[in-house]
């Protein structure tokens, strides 16, 4: 499966009793080694055919901007709110990604009780904040949320804002009373939690859903393509704070989810988005494709 460029594709995954809903933003076919070193043509092509279906035709890799939106029956939840339309940014803006966000979340906006901040980077906090109508100050996109952050992420974050988001995507909910520094293994509901995944940023965080035996695992940025799964020793290092450190989170987290039932889903990942961590014969990890998914209509 090659996805078609432009072509928003919502899909749906229930993990128990919780159900996880993929909001796309958009998804872009990024140049060889722009965003993550060592990743050449010819490793692409050593993992094809499994790794076809992120991506494009041409073998640059596909790179999804999307939230997840998480229901657990008594707490509704967003994972990341992707880049937002607040100034310049080294990603094109998402302006109908708002829209796309009320659509997908049962009550709309103002329905959400919790926003998970994986980390500090500008195309997970964009649609943090929204500029009132009134007065042009900006304020919560989510009015009734709290949006979590790890602690160890904030007391860092002055020293890796390296794209001036503080403006817009942090200190307007630091002035609402909204932002809330968590511990980086915090858990949220007794269904979801974090899991510290330090190394792209310093308080990187995963989210974790565990209900009625089955478990999923949003990955945020501890992999930009499941090619990763394979080479951990592949690094975002132009954007990652401690590569060595992410290099170690990564092989950390695959020694937990190989060969098991965790539902992985990759937080940059295009559609199919979801898979399974299996191991070869020889004890090569290859990311197997979940490919039964879809939004009910």
């Amino acid at each position: 499966m090659v996805m078609l460029m432009g072509e928003v594709q919502h899909l749906e995954w229930r993990v128990g009793d919780v159900i996880i809903r993929r909001v796309e933003a958009r998804v872009t076919a990024v140049p060889h080694g722009s965003l993550c070193s060592g990743l050449t043509p010819e490793v692409v092509d050593e993992h094809r055919p499994w790794v076809d279906p992120f991506v494009a035709d041409d073998g640059r890799m596909l790179l999804s901007i999307h939230s997840f939106v998480i229901h657990d029956g008594s707490t509704t939840m967003v994972v990341d709110t992707c880049v937002g339309a607040h100034g310049d940014r080294p990603l094109p803006q998402d302006p109908h990604h708002l829209e796309q966000l009320r659509d997908a979340i049962d009550g709309g906006l103002d329905a959400v009780n919790v926003v998970v901040c994986t980390h500090l980077h500008f195309d997970h906090v964009g649609w943090n904040t929204i500029r009132d109508a009134s007065t042009g100050d900006l304020v919560p996109t989510f009015p009734n949320a709290t949006y979590l952050v790890s602690r160890d992420e904030l007391e860092n974050f002055a020293d890796h804002d390296h794209s001036g988001i503080a403006g817009v995507s942090v200190d307007p909910l630091v002035a609402a009373g909204c932002l809330r520094a968590v511990d980086s293994n915090h858990q949220i509901t007794d269904s979801v939690s974090l899991v510290a995944t330090p190394g792209h940023s310093p308080g990187h965080v995963s989210v974790a859903i565990s209900s009625n035996g089955s478990r999923a695992l949003i990955t945020g940025d501890i992999v930009h393509t499941p090619i990763q799964f394979v080479r951990p020793d592949i690094t975002a290092d132009r954007f990652d704070s401690d590569s060595d450190q992410a290099i170690s989170t990564r092989r950390q987290m695959i020694d937990l989810v190989a060969d098991g039932d965790t539902l992985v889903l990759g937080t940059h990942f295009p559609p199919p988005t979801a898979g399974r961590l299996r191991r070869s014969p020889d004890g090569i990890v290859i990311f197997s494709p979940h490919l039964q998914t879809g939004r009910p209509s």
